[in-house]
């Protein structure tokens, strides 16, 4: 029973985040709650390691204000006991030009007394990166000419 509902208590983080309304996503965390997602923050600053409303308030804006539109599937949610995991695809129009930046996310939350207290992201960063410079990395590192598109 509580796996169902957990499960639920994280679809609904989702559901609150996604639509714009960080209030509401916070709302859903513990005071404490810690973040994670091991990315080059110089390129992505907004991700790294966080701790607290007030960290997770402001990276998330950051997140919003850098994205003008935000879409999730969840592609699988996996509950056991506090512990959810999801596979996520992640669509963001960035706002300086429109284009739309799309990755897979595994996530892993863990929940105290109903509320999130602890989300570990991991994502293919170099494919992240590359489409958050709109560079062909690759090529760069092996000295290849870029394939053509």
């Amino acid at each position: 029973m509580s796996e169902e509902l957990n499960r639920q208590r994280v679809l609904n983080l989702l559901a609150t985040f996604y639509a714009g309304d960080v209030e509401g996503a916070l709302a859903r965390c513990t005071d404490d709650v810690e973040f994670v997602s091991p990315a080059p923050v110089d390129v992505l600053p907004h991700l790294g390691a966080h701790r607290g409303k007030a960290e997770m308030r402001a990276m998330w804006q950051t997140v919003h204000q850098r994205y003008k539109e935000m879409r999730h599937e969840v592609i699988e949610l996996v509950a056991e006991g506090d512990k959810v995991a999801a596979l996520l695809r992640l669509f963001f129009r960035k706002r300086a030009n429109d284009r739309v930046v799309q990755f897979d996310l595994a996530v892993f939350y863990t929940l105290r007394d109903g509320r999130i207290a602890r989300i570990h992201e991991v994502i293919d960063t170099f494919d992240l990166v590359e489409q958050v410079l709109e560079r062909d990395l690759s090529s760069l590192l092996t000295n290849k000419p870029p394939e053509p598109t």
